[in-house]
């Protein structure tokens, strides 16, 4: 009958299920508090009375029914065995999983919490020690911020003193429930967090980072948010280390830490975070190896071992009665001071229920089975422990234990909902201590360098730095030097990156490197970006010279990335510091700044999109590369202002090694027409110097007399005036053999001969004045129907630099490209760019005879010397989404108004849809009916343009989403057929887009 009881699931059918969790009502957070409330806060709080605590795991009569039947048919051994939490690795050999066997085994040991290893090694070991198991094992981990703590391949969240910068609460609470998930993924019953010390000490070696910083308010508000989280989703949390471990200057793993605080302190400051928690409804807490002379006056006498402590204040006088753990037996703090087995027995007799990390278990059951029979321990006591472990193995479900499914696991635990809430951790931690008006960076003209000290990578921030504007890594380890080259430089970002994986050491600015920041600061102006803990800034006596100084905490890709949108404006800073820095600023300085509504980076779940799903435009870029449809591509996608997705695919030719890269640029063809001309013609309207119904006689007096001077504004950008669609101009510049005739031509640079176009090959200079008499002199279709025509810019870039008295490539980058950080778009990049990094065109062999690359691909803008009203614009996918969001923000981007909502709104009409005209303004508009530019997918506010090179840009107002795509399908042969086109690429990729959105 015994043995039959002890089957746990057979025992199931007898009873009936455990309350469910979710029925808890669950904490509705606030804001912290600010400082000046603080006190307020400590007076208004008064511990309840049990019968009023938040209790997320009631006890139920079957609850009591199955636990007194496992207890009493329990032998002495096997009671005294669920007392033992035994260390266990997953990364080593069977020498160490036989012991663990044999633990469980033969001498029936409560629990396991694992260490370092992998998560599928531990889950086969977790099913393998259960299995063994009498009664099913407690699974606990120290998994402070997440998995990663212990297991490779596991994600890793936010320490805790970067989250305690954070004042909105519900996303604390979030880490706890996303921690939880994974930790019911893995069998693991016990996460041993949240750490509620309150680290007052700066020069603490073991919290530092793990603490959510030096208030017992925002500890205090931060633990609760995180415990709710874990304990809502059935896991339980373990608060430590009681009664308090921030103010040390020692670590007990290696010694025993000496804390001096008198009892008052004690009571108010350390134990405030366990008496609120309580009431909050903790299940356990982990007892510290600590010297406390005003709790246990025995000199060196660890409080994991004191009775006084552990019973008379934890469980008397503070009322817990949850499960208490000792902390780790095996570190110094313990093991200096008791022998294996001696110090089990101690750490029982003093109140703990679990004693942890355990070493020798046969030694230390036997000394409290001799304690037993000598009348020190009790079978009142026993069962104390014994019962309320059992309770609590109940309430995890044990009583009907699975094992953990091996299928899918390292998906589950690596959800991408997990990096979507670490860009909101973070887009809510980063602090801003000081600003003398230098953030957000505003003005993208200026000559930005950016030097790091620090030893650890910085590729994520400058990338991303680099995405803004230019900004020029500045290098030398001679500080002489280096401010010799940082000479013509207005501002200075300097980077201290120190890496997370050494987070239990103290980050310091070195000597040289206080000398460099001091340096630097007097002669230019600095921002000064801290990826380490705050305290790596306290050696800076004087912050005077420095202008900005932001804490980013960590230097993992997502900090860097999101630091560096903070620096730019596309987000704004919300942080507040949760420790001080010496005693310039104090816990809780934090400055706001603007938010300037740039494109910023995130995972597409963050803007309600699915990151799997849009995995699928993957398959539709292989396909075209497969198929010679194009030997490379560039692809973004943006919602909300967030660039969500951007990979680059291929290489740039076929054949070839050189892989495309997110900063190569592209000729993107017909997108000129939309980012060069469209955007200056919009500011011409909205000043009133042109309207819809200015006809192009009145534009251009050239046209006067001719059959197109009554063409209005309006006709000509909707496409609706008759003209012809082009005119090979090139051809009658060539003679029989199809090569550039010398009247024309001549292959170096001349006099009178200098619009270069190609390498070797400079036109006339008055050949403009020919190809504009063939346009105005061609005749009109008979028709009149929307015709796509590029004479429409053509005419519009004459009619500009008209009125400006500007080039159109110099009113481009005056007017949009520099305020916009657009550093990567131009007319002919070769005056700017590295042959290396622009994607080749075509080999030509009709015209120009040689490979095109640098030069526009489009004939008639490459004889207006590479600018083209129509054609010219060399760009990649990131500085063409910066555009399209000015659009979509109707004419505002960066903080800077660049046309009026009105103007936007004329532009982005079907003025001509009853006629069968899709087209808008110098928008592309989706089709009407039968094929055009899009999926017919997108709604009909969307707008954009396609491109010959194979290149498409479209924004949905309705949707928030920018597309954009790059290609140089014209390689090696523009002449053959467009199966880009044909195969519906671009297109199959929008409606993966569409179909990625999962908050319609």
């Amino acid at each position: 009958m015994k043995s039959f009881l002890f089957r746990i699931g057979l025992f199931t059918a007898l009873i009936v299920l455990v309350t469910n969790c979710s029925s808890v009502k669950n904490t509705s957070y606030n804001v912290i508090l600010p400082k000046a409330e603080i006190a307020a806060e400590e007076e208004m709080y008064v511990p309840l009375i049990k019968s009023e605590r938040k209790n997320f795991f009631p006890e139920t009569t079957t609850e009591t029914r199955w636990v007194d039947s496992i207890y009493n048919q329990m032998t002495f051994d096997e009671k005294v065995g669920q007392l033992f939490m035994v260390a266990a690795y997953s990364n080593k050999d069977t020498i160490h999983t036989n012991a663990i066997q044999k633990l469980v085994r033969d001498y029936k040991i409560g629990g396991l919490i694992f260490f370092q290893g992998g998560p599928m090694r531990q889950a086969r070991l977790t099913n393998l020690y259960q299995s063994k198991a009498k009664v099913p094992l407690f699974i606990g981990i120290d998994a402070e911020w997440g998995m990663s703590m212990r297991l490779d391949s596991t994600f890793r969240y936010p320490f805790n003193m970067t989250l305690g910068a954070i004042r909105d609460l519900k996303l604390i609470e979030k880490v706890g429930t996303s921690m939880a998930k994974e930790s019911k993924r893995m069998g693991v019953h016990f996460n041993f967090a949240p750490v509620l010390d309150i680290n007052t000490n700066p020069k603490n070696p073991i919290i530092g980072y793990r603490s959510f910083g030096e208030n017992k308010v925002n500890v205090t508000e931060h633990a609760i948010a995180l415990m709710d989280g874990v304990q809502s989703q059935g896991v339980f949390s373990t608060g430590k280390h009681f009664p308090g471990h921030g103010d040390t200057s020692t670590d007990s793993h290696s010694t025993l830490p000496l804390v001096t605080a008198s009892l008052d302190h004690l009571e108010k400051v350390e134990m405030y975070p366990y008496k609120r928690m309580f009431d909050e409804g903790l299940v356990s807490v982990m007892v510290a190896h600590l010297s406390v002379p005003s709790l246990e006056p025995r000199e060196g006498y660890p409080t994991s071992i004191s009775h006084h402590v552990v019973t008379d204040v934890l469980k008397n006088e503070l009322g817990f009665d949850g499960l208490i753990f000792t902390d780790a037996l095996n570190m110094k703090g313990a093991s200096n001071f008791k022998k294996p087995g001696d110090i089990d027995l101690e750490a029982f007799l003093a109140g703990n229920d679990i004693l942890l990390f355990a070493e020798n278990v046969p030694l230390a059951a036997e000394k409290i089975c001799v304690a037993y029979q000598d009348g020190l321990i009790s079978d009142e006591r026993l069962a104390e422990s014994v019962k309320k472990i059992l309770r609590y193995k109940f309430k995890a479900g044990l009583y009907k234990y699975q094992p953990i499914e091996g299928i899918n696991l390292y998906n589950d635990l690596n959800p991408a909902s997990n990096e979507a809430l670490q860009y909101e951790l973070y887009e809510n931690a980063l602090t801003v201590v000081k600003n003398d008006n230098v953030l957000p960076i505003k003005n993208l003209n200026q000559k930005i360098a950016y030097v790091k000290i620090g030893d650890d990578i910085n590729s994520t921030f400058v990338s991303t730095l680099k995405k803004y504007t230019e900004v020029t890594e500045i290098a030398d380890a001679n500080i002489d030097s280096l401010l010799v080259k940082l000479a013509d430089y207005e501002t200075v970002i300097i980077g201290y990156h120190k890496s997370d994986k050494s987070w239990w050491k103290a980050p310091e600015l070195m000597v040289s490197e206080l000398q460099l920041i001091d340096s630097v600061a007097a002669k230019k102006k600095v921002i000064l970006d801290c990826f380490a803990k705050p305290y790596s800034l306290s050696r800076i006596l004087n912050f005077d010279a420095i202008e900005g100084m932001v804490v980013s905490y960590q230097n993992g890709d997502i900090a860097q990335e999101v630091s560096a949108e903070l620096l730019f404006g596309a987000i704004a800073a919300k942080g507040k510091l949760p420790v001080s820095i010496n005693s310039t600023y104090k816990a809780g300085d934090g400055i706001a700044t603007e938010k300037l509504d740039r494109l910023g980076f995130a995972k597409p779940e963050n803007v309600g999109m699915s990151s799997e799903k849009l995995k699928q435009i993957e398959t539709y870029a292989q396909k075209a590369i497969d198929r010679m449809m194009a030997p490379g591509m560039q692809v973004l996608v943006a919602r909300k202002g967030k660039v969500i997705y951007q990979k680059s695919f291929g290489t740039k030719t076929y054949g070839s090694t050189d892989k495309v890269k997110n900063t190569d640029l592209y000729d993107v063809a017909s997108l000129t027409k939309m980012v060069a001309t469209l955007p200056n013609v919009m500011q011409v309207y909205d000043q009133k110097k042109v309207s819809l119904e200015t006809t192009l006689g009145e534009m251009l007096p050239m046209f006067k007399g001719s059959n197109k001077q009554q063409m209005t504004f309006k006709e000509l950008l909707s496409h609706y005036g008759r003209m012809q669609a082009w005119i090979p101009f090139y051809k009658a510049t060539l003679d029989s053999a199809k090569m550039p005739m010398e009247k024309y031509y001549r292959k170096v640079y001349t006099e009178g001969f200098t619009k270069r176009v190609s390498d070797s090959l400079f036109l006339r200079d008055d050949y403009h004045d020919t190809i504009m008499k063939q346009i105005i002199n061609s005749p009109l279709i008979d028709k009149k129907e929307y015709r796509y025509s590029d004479f429409t810019f053509i005419i519009l870039k004459q009619y500009l630099e008209k009125i400006t008295g500007k080039k159109l490539d110099e009113l481009a980058d005056d007017n949009f490209y520099k305020t916009l950080g657009m550093n990567n778009t131009l007319y002919n990049p070769l005056r700017k760019f590295d042959k290396s990094v622009i994607v080749p065109t075509e080999i030509d062999t009709y015209f120009r005879h040689t490979t095109v690359q640098g030069y526009v691909h489009d004939m008639e803008a490459a004889m207006e010397d590479g600018v083209g009203g129509h054609a010219g614009i060399f760009s990649n996918a990131m500085d063409i989404a910066k555009m399209m969001q000015m659009y979509l923000q109707k004419g505002n981007y960066g903080g800077q108004h660049y046309f009026s909502e009105a103007t936007f709104t004329d532009f982005n009409t079907c003025w001509y849809c009853t006629q069968g005209n899709r087209r808008g303004l110098g928008f592309d508009k989706p089709q009407i009916s039968g094929g055009g530019p899009t999926c017919g997918c997108v709604s009909s506010s969307s707008f954009g343009h396609t491109g010959f090179t194979g290149t498409i840009a479209w924004a949905d107002p309705s949707t928030g989403i920018i597309y954009v795509f790059l290609s140089n399908r014209t390689y090696p042969d523009s002449n053959l057929p467009n199966t880009l086109s044909k195969e519906n690429i671009r297109e199959d990729i929008q409606k993966v887009i569409q179909d990625a959105i999962i908050d319609k």
